[in-house]
């Protein structure tokens, strides 16, 4: 038997709902008008017919109890990762979000946490990243039935700008191979001509390089969390191999035969022999040959990867090539990323419909039934 929600009158005035919730519990909540006791009333019997009904004592845990939770199930994620969200939300969503019950925060309430977070002088992409992770914080609590949407989405936040990509001509590269402390010269060359990211360079060991099938293969990738230098996989998780070029290949040769080749040996280190610490090379190695070889001084490591695809690109490779030596998780990425960059085929594409087409015609008038046809003959 279904029990529909009563309302009654308290000695005091005010008007009692009562009601059972989905488990069969027996709930009560008091309102000092009739019509608001009412409105709750058919409220709670709508929402229960629908599956939509929240457990209240849930939307009152705070944001900061959510969190807490949510920091708890992050184990899957790359240390660097975890590192990075987590400071994210104890420096600029705590703050503003710990002690606000989960079912208080509504979307104009997520508008004016971005909204102050800008105000505050936090730029475009702090402001995105904290309103993410705000929004996986609440789909805990979306997910434990505390709220009925997550109301950190759709806030139509500024877009951030993308930085600007940088291409380097064959003589530039050589321009900062050069100019670079020694030994780092290969490893510059190694950058533009593999498209390797920097984490994937820096975890890279001598058995990653196949000499016999001139490739290199990339299967980690080393980051620093919190001044510990920490190996995992790749970005997208995901191993692949990555041809070298002749020429790149014996340079590599020449540099391990002197430096050693031992198959567990990073193949690029730091100065003193340790591994290679990408933040202390950019500062002191790359940044000032960037400079002595009289290049933008906005140039980037990350730009010789960019380099990468603009040669193989101009090498006429098709976008899934391109797409399977960069490592980026899917055709879309590479599209979003460098989609500009290939050359447009529409004329040629119109041509060869052309040509279709006229294959076509040529087939019908040299058919033997068609040329009888022409002659009155059956």
């Amino acid at each position: 038997m279904r029990h529909m929600a009563s309302i009654r009158t308290n000695s005091s005035g005010t008007f009692q709902v009562r009601y059972r919730d989905p488990n069969g519990r027996q709930r009560a909540r008091n309102f000092d008008r009739k019509t608001d006791a009412t409105r709750f009333a058919a409220a709670v019997e709508t929402d229960k017919v629908r599956g939509d009904w929240m457990d209240p004592r849930l939307g009152k845990v705070t944001f900061g109890e959510w969190a807490e939770e949510w920091l708890g199930q992050l184990s899957h994620l790359k240390p660097k990762t975890r590192l990075d969200y987590e400071v994210t939300l104890r420096r600029h969503v705590l703050p503003a979000l710990a002690d606000c019950p989960a079912g208080s925060i509504d979307k104009p309430a997520m508008k004016r946490f971005a909204n102050d977070l800008a105000a505050a002088g936090s730029g475009v992409d702090v402001v995105r990243i904290a309103v993410q992770v705000a929004r996986h914080v609440l789909a805990v609590a979306v997910d434990a039935g505390a709220l009925k949407a997550n109301t950190a989405t759709a806030l139509h936040l500024a877009r951030p700008r993308k930085s600007e990509m940088l291409f380097l001509r064959p003589e530039e590269v050589q321009a900062i191979a050069e100019a670079i402390a020694p030994p780092y010269g290969t490893l510059i060359r190694f950058a533009a001509y593999t498209g390797l990211r920097a984490g994937e360079i820096g975890a890279l060991t001598v058995k990653r390089i196949d000499f016999l099938r001139s490739r290199v293969e990339v299967a980690e990738s080393v980051s620093d969390v919190a001044g510990r230098l920490i190996v995992g996989p790749t970005k997208t998780y995901a191993n692949r191999h990555v041809p070298i070029p002749t020429l790149l290949k014996d340079e590599l040769a020449a540099y391990l035969a002197e430096r050693g080749n031992e198959r567990e040996r990073l193949v690029f280190t730091g100065p003193q022999g340790g591994p290679l610490r990408h933040g202390n090379f950019y500062r002191a190695k790359f940044k000032p040959a960037v400079r002595a070889a009289g290049l933008p001084d906005s140039l980037r490591f990350h730009d010789l990867r960019h380099t990468y695809a603009a040669f193989c690109i101009a090498s006429t490779a098709d976008p899934y090539a391109v797409m399977r030596r960069m490592g980026h998780s899917s055709i879309t990425v590479t599209y979003d990323t460098y989609g500009h960059m290939f050359p447009e085929r529409d004329a040629e594409i119109t041509e060869r419909l052309g040509d279709f087409f006229q294959q076509g015609v040529d087939f019908l008038w040299t058919r033997p039934d068609a040329a009888a046809g022409r002659d009155g003959q059956k």
